[in-house]
């Protein structure tokens, strides 16, 4: 889901007002983020993994414990990447062109990435976490509903009425990762995990 609302917010970039400026920042942006959010996914691939196996072998709180883990350990790694991206915005954007309109806007580009990455990273884990629960339907109901009833209208509305450009669109884009990482990380839907540990017994 979340791959093909950055390719919309790509051909919504194309209506802007000065639409290759605003294509050239969202691409680079994009590229960017997903080049730090490899970490993330396999982190999201391994947690998946470890707490189907926990729950499976009837361990209940060593998954809840690898939770806690996995969930620290992405968050760590969001300050860092994000502190990193931080610091090197006024340079990061010369690796893909020498036009100084588009290195300036990617700099700018790079605060909003550094703070999404981090919820997105988040976001990434929490989905790992479902899918190794068995909840893969709750997953993805929470992602399409989260990605295309919230995000693509927010970020049109930011993008197009609030005249935004593009960081109107990354903005919007991301509300709808905070939204679906609020909603995934539902208490009683954690504490349900230990009851299916003791059923599994």
């Amino acid at each position: 889901f979340e791959i093909w609302s950055f390719e919309m917010m790509v051909l919504l970039s194309g209506l802007l007002p000065n639409p290759k400026l605003e294509t050239s920042v969202l691409s680079i942006s994009l590229n960017t983020c997903s080049l730090v959010f490899m970490i993330p996914l396999g982190l999201s691939g391994s947690i998946s993994t470890r707490v189907s196996n926990e729950l499976g072998a009837g361990r209940p709180r060593a998954a809840r414990l690898a939770i806690y883990v996995s969930l620290m350990m992405v968050a760590m790694e969001g300050l860092l990447a994000g502190t990193l991206m931080i610091f090197c915005r006024r340079a990061w954007g010369y690796l893909y062109s020498t036009e100084e309109e588009i290195v300036n806007y990617v700099g700018d580009m790079l605060v909003l990435i550094a703070t999404s990455h981090l919820i997105d990273g988040i976001q990434s884990v929490l989905s790992g976490i479902a899918r190794g629960c068995g909840w893969q339907k709750i997953g993805a109901v929470i992602n399409l509903g989260a990605y295309y009833l919230l995000g693509i209208p927010v970020a049109v509305f930011l993008a197009f009425v609030c005249h935004f450009g593009g960081k109107g669109l990354w903005d919007g884009d991301y509300s709808c990762t905070l939204c679906a990482s609020i909603v995934t990380c539902d208490p009683n839907r954690m504490y349900r995990l230990g009851e299916r540990g003791k059923e599994s017994h």
